[in-house]
């Protein structure tokens, strides 16, 4: 069993609506938490307990030190300590490395949407590569609107391969945002959630905000901008390596994708795969691999991606879709 004393101003809020965060740190960890006024008892196994006395020990540090603690930030300090249990909690949500303008859009949520928001700080190319659900899109989206807010890039350009279409967008209906933003929905949703839909607008209007298809980047150099490739997986080696020449100066080059859902025909080598090989080692580009444990969607979500992994591997699957 383990014992902590909480600050007296702090534990109605630590403890939520009658009580709901010790309830779910007892549903989540298979701990038993009792509190009298501002003495806490944890007992359970001693890594459900250690995790559980950790966590309410740091919040009450985070809620003295103005920091903001409720389900979203239980359900953060759970997954991130059962990552790392040394980890201090309270720089992890008070990280002073990630910009204020970042910290009004997002909070991340495991230790690696953290590691990767600061290599984007850090770094002027990032490949940010796994599974769907794991905020690899969305967290690139909400650093390209805190870059483009704080007028340190003059635009975002937004870039993923059609590959459903074969690149092949003339046949389709409509102007060249009409043809490809199918392709871009989910781009333009984070868009959406992040800034608001009226202000995308605008900033679209104003090409603050650029739609551009992979295929249409050919002899281009983008200068003062935050540049996006989503679903990189279905690069070629030949637009992969276009892609990654396009960048000019004061810009930054997020690439990311999830190497187990290649729509590429058989046979064809993923550029993205090819770019990780290529690429490793390189000084000052970095590279931030996600697993099913950062899914950050419904918590089913962990376990089908989970599942899927488990039954691929015992078939063989080569991460190409069937």
């Amino acid at each position: 069993m383990r014992q902590l004393t909480l600050s007296e101003a702090n534990v109605e809020r630590l403890f939520g609506i009658k009580d709901e965060n010790l309830r779910y740190l007892e549903e989540r960890l298979g701990v038993t938490v009792s509190a009298r006024g501002t003495s806490v008892s944890v007992s359970g196994d001693e890594r459900g307990e250690q995790i559980a006395a950790r966590l309410l020990s740091s919040f009450d540090q985070l809620l003295s030190s103005g920091g903001l603690v409720g389900k979203d930030e239980y359900r953060t300090g759970v997954r991130v300590l059962e990552e790392d249990l040394d980890i201090d909690l309270v720089e992890f949500f008070l990280d002073a490395g990630i910009p204020e303008t970042l910290k009004r859009l997002v909070v991340p949520r495991n230790l690696n949407q953290r590691l990767f928001i600061q290599a984007v700080c850090k770094h002027d190319y990032v490949f940010a590569v796994g599974p769907a659900g794991t905020g690899k899109t969305y967290l690139a989206v909400a650093m390209a609107a805190a870059e483009l807010l704080d007028k340190r890039v003059r635009r975002i350009v937004l870039a993923r391969p059609a590959v459903e279409a074969g690149e092949r967008l003339g046949f389709l209906p409509g102007d060249m945002i009409e043809k490809v933003n199918p392709y871009l929905r989910p781009v333009y949703d984070a868009l959406y959630d992040i800034l608001g839909y009226e202000k995308v607008t605008k900033l679209i209007e104003r090409q603050a905000i650029e739609i551009a298809p992979l295929a249409f980047m050919r002899g281009r150099t983008l200068n003062d901008a935050f540049i996006i490739l989503d679903e990189a997986q279905n690069t070629t080696h030949e637009q992969m390596k276009m892609f990654l020449t396009r960048m000019g100066f004061h810009s930054k080059t997020v690439i990311t994708g999830d190497i187990t859902q290649i729509d590429l025909p058989a046979g064809q080598v993923s550029g993205l795969v090819e770019a990780v090989e290529i690429l490793q080692g390189t000084p000052d580009l970095s590279f931030i691999s996600f697993t099913h444990r950062d899914v950050v969607r419904h918590r089913l979500v962990q376990e089908v991606v989970d599942r899927y992994e488990r039954w691929e591997a015992r078939k063989g699957r080569n991460g190409r879709r069937s």
